[in-house]
């Protein structure tokens, strides 16, 4: 699993377009990965809503927003389409890059074989290293997002 400190494994995953997104062609800027268990879920919804309505403070501190789930594209489109969200929502339905940075919930809601991401927060500075992480086995539970707010202000 990342951690603070680490490098951020470089990964490419498909848009709401089916367009890969490539992590490294990010270097230069600061990244938040949010990571999220599923398009139209409650807490979901509430997540990726409060990183909509804060891009105005983001985009003053100069961070690129990814949504990443394990949905299909098709899935986080209407999805971003419904809450009017305008960056990226990633694809990760080989569960691959979810494992690799925060993990997955197993047998997610009683599904024998259904696995979603663990919602998770990583921030990515400019040179591609971590500089926080934050990952809850509650799927439930938002992220602090005047954590990430702070951590984008001081990097």
């Amino acid at each position: 699993m990342v951690k603070a400190g680490d490098r951020a494994p470089d990964f490419e995953l498909v848009d709401t377009q089916r367009r890969g997104v490539r992590l490294s062609a990010l270097r230069g800027k600061k990244v938040v990965l949010a990571f999220y268990p599923g398009a139209f879920t409650k807490v979901c919804q509430k997540e990726l809503c409060a990183f909509r309505d804060m891009m105005a403070e983001l985009n003053k501190l100069e961070a690129q927003v990814l949504g990443i789930s394990v949905d299909s594209p098709f899935a986080n489109a209407a999805f971003a389409a419904a809450n009017q969200i305008e960056f990226p929502l990633l694809s990760d339905y080989t569960r691959a890059v979810s494992k690799m940075y925060g993990g997955v919930h197993e047998d997610f809601a009683g599904l024998q074989g259904f696995s979603v991401s663990k919602r998770a927060v990583f921030v990515i500075d400019k040179d591609g290293k971590v500089q926080y992480a934050w990952v809850s086995e509650d799927p439930g539970q938002e992220p602090p997002y005047q954590e990430v707010q702070a951590v984008l202000a001081r990097i």
